[in-house]
């Protein structure tokens, strides 16, 4: 994925969850941001930021917020990201064929996926977590809790029942984690679900992300360590 018209600024404020207040070239900016997730480890007064121009004039704001630089790298936090990445991804992943089809934001149950991969007679439901929160080398999910996601852990689990197969790719929007676990702290229950979920059938993985701050692309596999086996 290739960002345009990318500039830099500083962070200094978030008013609320969708607009931060950045520096650049000595002149105040309100930015959207593309996350509305907390991202609170990431956007710090003083960090340095990606944006990228929108080339639309009638936009409230200017730029987007696409990219946070941590500890000297950077981190992606747009969360429109991981889904274009992953459907682009699957087809050369090497678990579906290159003639696969994919059709996104797939109904089932009560539930919408985010992909639907059909390829010959296999048929699969795909969720994807985009993953920004990294502490000391471990990549964790989620930053906050998240209801939504233990519904979508449970309708995994029933698609298995039906005859789909079921998979859960954590897409990690930075380099260098060790691997990725759940986020027991924040929220034990999506834990215990996600643990449910792997005994059950659903194939739980993880990928890292090669970042700068006008480009991510898939990267490297991570190993998913569940705790509280």
């Amino acid at each position: 994925m290739q960002y345009q018209n990318v500039k830099f600024g500083i962070f200094e404020s978030r008013p609320n969850r969708f607009i931060a207040n950045i520096q650049q070239d000595g002149e105040s900016i309100v930015c959207h941001v593309k996350n509305t997730g907390r991202c609170g480890e990431l956007l710090i007064p003083g960090a340095k930021v990606a944006v990228e121009e929108s080339a639309n004039p009638k936009r409230k704001t200017r730029y987007d917020l696409v990219s946070v630089e941590k500890a000297g790298r950077w981190v992606n936090i747009d969360s429109q990201i991981p889904n274009l990445i992953v459907e682009q991804w699957i087809a050369s992943s090497g678990f579906f064929s290159e003639k696969c089809q994919i059709c996104r934001e797939k109904k089932y149950g009560k539930s919408r996926f985010d992909l639907y991969v059909q390829d010959g007679e296999r048929r699969a439901f795909v969720e994807v977590k985009g993953v920004t929160l990294e502490e000391d080398g471990v990549a964790r999910f989620p930053d906050a809790p998240t209801l939504r996601g233990i519904k979508h852990l449970e309708e995994l689990i029933q698609c298995l029942s039906d005859g789909y197969e079921a998979y859960l790719i954590f897409l990690i929007q930075l380099k260098g984690v060790h691997y990725l676990e759940p986020n027991w702290k924040t929220h034990r229950g999506f834990g215990e679900t996600l643990l449910r979920a792997k005994r059950a059938g659903v194939k739980i993985l993880a990928y890292d992300c090669q970042v700068e701050p006008d480009k991510i692309f898939i990267d490297q596999p991570v190993p998913v360590v569940m705790g509280g086996e």
